[in-house]
């Protein structure tokens, strides 16, 4: 019965969570992704921040929303298949409501300066998040000391920013590197 109980509890946690991430969150799934990492790294202790960093990489590379990729990460590590659903449920919910609801009465207010005025407002605050993601990313990338990550971090962004190489190929060459970068690690008996 405790385990029950423990499991109920961890998975209502894990609703409850996304959920809310999700409700209050405006602005796509990169705004989000701090949030996850405030309540699942910091509050509930769940997850190490290199392991949010690990799994945040993850649902950027798979196809989807962000948002809902990480969750679904999250959940599965958390509590498996059953967590996933879970977190992808409480994470998709929200929006499913809010977009419904927008787009029923979207005809009153489409035109409505001051509904126009709150979502320019929005645009500058979902810019200044985003900018806390990206530097917290590179930190965490630089604090791990390899030349070979930070060189790889630069290089990824200068071909995006300033060659526009697609999102899909960066993230597969990035990760091809890191494999063969492990693996020669490994063989060669170097630490991570």
């Amino acid at each position: 019965m405790a385990n029950k109980e423990k499991s109920g509890r961890l998975f209502w946690t894990l609703f409850k969570s996304t959920f809310v991430l999700s409700a209050f969150t405006f602005g796509g799934g990169y705004v989000i992704v701090p949030l996850m990492q405030k309540k699942f790294v910091e509050e509930l202790k769940w997850i190490e921040a290199d392991e949010m960093l690990d799994l945040v990489a993850l649902g950027q590379s798979a196809p989807g929303a962000i948002a809902v990729n990480t969750s679904i990460l999250i959940g599965y590590r958390m509590a498996g298949f059953f967590g996933a659903l879970v977190t992808v449920f409480g994470t998709v919910t929200p929006p499913l409501i809010i977009i419904t609801l927008i787009s029923y009465f979207y005809m009153n207010f489409r035109e409505n300066p001051i509904v126009d005025a709150l979502m320019i407002g929005m645009q500058a605050g979902v810019a200044a998040v985003i900018v806390n993601v990206v530097i917290g990313m590179v930190s965490g990338v630089v604090k791990q000391r390899d030349i070979i990550n930070t060189l790889l971090l630069i290089s990824a962004f200068i071909a995006s920013y300033f060659f526009d190489v697609h999102v899909v190929l960066i993230i597969f060459l990035a990760g091809l590197i890191g494999f063969i970068n492990l693996s020669y690690r490994a063989k060669m008996g170097v630490g991570k």
